[in-house]
C-alpha cells in the first residue's frame, strides 16, 4: 500500500499564503482632473437634480490640471484594501501604453497583487476627464471595448468585490456566479453605470449572492423606483439581496438595512476639496471592517471616515487611510456613531 505523507508545515503555510483576502474586479483608468471656476449650477427647488452649465462654443479656462493613474472603482477598492491590511489583488484590463505602464507601477507600489492584471495589446487604457467645480465633480468617462474573461486560475479568496466594467460585462456574470457559489467566498457588488443600465432583472442573479450590495441613492432609485423614502429604497433592494444593503446619500450620510434593522450614519467632518472616490473609499473601509469581524454599524463609521479623508485631496487615492489611522480617528471621536432609525 502506498503511504502518502502529510504536507510539511512549510508547504501548508505556502498553501495558506495563496489565499487572497479580497480580489477586486473592474476597469481601471487614468483620471485627468480639470479645476474650474467659470460655470453655473442649476438645480430644482428641492436641489435633488442639478446640472452644470457652460457657455456653448466658448473656451473655458482651467485653473489646474492633475493626472492620477490606476484609479476607477476596482482600483480604488484594491489599493484602499491593501492600505487597510488586506492581501488584495485586482482583475482589470489595461492598455499596452504609457498609462498602462504607470498603472502597473502604482499597483505594485501599493502592494496590490498583479496576477490578474490583463494587458490588452490591441486597445489602449481607459481615460476619464474629471471637471472639478466648487468641490463637486462631473466625470466624462471613456471605456475601451474589452473581452472580459474570468481567469482560469482565479482565486481562492475570502472576498470578491465586483464593480464597474463597461460593455460586455455580462460575459462575467455566469462564471462569476459559479465561482462565488462553488468557492463560498463572500461577495460584494457595487455596480457601475453600464451594469446599472441593465436594470435589476439582469443583475438579480448576482444580487442574490451578495454579502454586501452598495449603491448611492440615485442608483437605488434607478433600480427599484423613484422615491425619496430611504426605507422604501432599502427594502426594495433587500428583496433581491441576501446580505446587507447599503445606500450612500452624500451629505445626508449612509444607510444600511439587514432585513430587520435600519441604520444611519452621518458624514464625518471634512474640508471638501474634491469628491471623486468618496463612494469607493466608503465601500472599501466598510468591507474591511466586516473582514475583521466587526459589525455593520462599525463598518459605517469606518466607511464615513475613509470617505471624508479622500474628499480632502484631489483624486480617489491619495486620501485613502490605513487601519491604524481610522482606528485613531474613531478613538478620538467617541460620539461619532451609527444609530438605528
Amino acid at each position: 500500500m502506498e503511504i502518502k505523507s502529510k504536507p510539511s508545515v512549510q508547504a501548508a503555510r505556502l498553501i495558506v499564503s495563496k489565499m487572497y483576502d479580497l480580489i477586486s474586479i473592474g476597469d481601471s483608468t487614468l483620471d485627468i482632473f480639470l479645476e474650474l471656476n467659470e460655470a453655473q449650477v442649476l438645480c430644482d427647488l428641492d436641489k435633488e437634480n442639478c446640472i452644470i452649465c457652460f457657455h456653448y462654443a466658448d473656451k473655458i479656462p482651467v485653473n489646474r490640471i492633475t493626472y492620477v493613474y490606476a484609479v476607477g472603482n476596482a482600483a480604488n477598492n484594491a489599493i484602499g484594501s491593501a492600505r487597510l491590511g488586506l492581501k488584495a489583488a485586482i482583475y482589470t484590463n489595461i492598455g499596452d501604453d504609457t498609462s498602462g505602464k504607470e498603472m502597473l507601477k502604482v499597483f505594485e507600489e501599493e502592494k496590490v497583487d498583479l496576477k490578474y492584471v490583463i494587458t490588452d495589446k490591441e486597445r489602449g487604457s481607459n481615460l476619464s476627464t474629471v471637471l472639478n467645480y466648487k468641490g463637486e465633480r462631473t466625470i466624462l468617462v471613456y471605456h475601451e471595448p474589452r473581452n472580459y474573461q474570468l481567469p482560469e486560475d482565479f482565486g481562492p479568496t475570502k472576498w470578491i468585490y465586483y464593480t464597474s466594467v463597461a460593455k460586455n460585462h455580462e460575459q462575467l456574470h455566469q462564471p462569476l456566479a459559479e465561482f462565488v457559489s462553488n468557492s463560498r467566498c463572500n461577495f460584494a457588488f457595487n455596480p457601475g453605470s453600464y451594469q446599472l443600465r441593465e436594470g435589476v432583472e439582469i443583475l438579480k442573479p448576482l444580487m442574490k449572492l451578495t454579502k454586501v450590495f452598495i449603491v448611492n441613492k440615485d442608483e437605488a432609485k434607478g433600480l427599484v423606483g423613484e422615491s425619496t423614502d430611504i426605507k422604501f429604497l432599502l427594502e426594495g433592494l433587500k428583496k433581491y439581496c441576501s446580505g446587507l444593503v447599503v445606500i450612500t446619500d452624500g451629505e445626508k450620510g449612509s444607510f444600511v438595512h439587514n432585513g430587520n434593522e435600519f441604520y444611519v450614519c452621518p458624514i464625518f467632518p471634512a474640508h471638501k476639496i474634491e469628491m471623486t472616490g468618496a463612494g469607493d473609499a466608503y465601500a472599501t473601509a466598510f468591507l474591511a471592517v466586516l473582514f475583521y469581524g466587526k459589525t455593520a454599524q462599525e463598518a459605517m463609521l469606518w466607511g464615513a471616515i475613509n470617505a471624508a479623508s479622500v474628499i480632502e485631496k484631489i483624486g480617489a487615492r491619495e486620501g485613502l487611510l490605513t487601519k491604524e489611522e481610522i482606528e485613531l480617528k474613531i478613538a478620538r471621536n467617541p460620539n461619532f456613531v451609527a444609530k438605528e432609525f
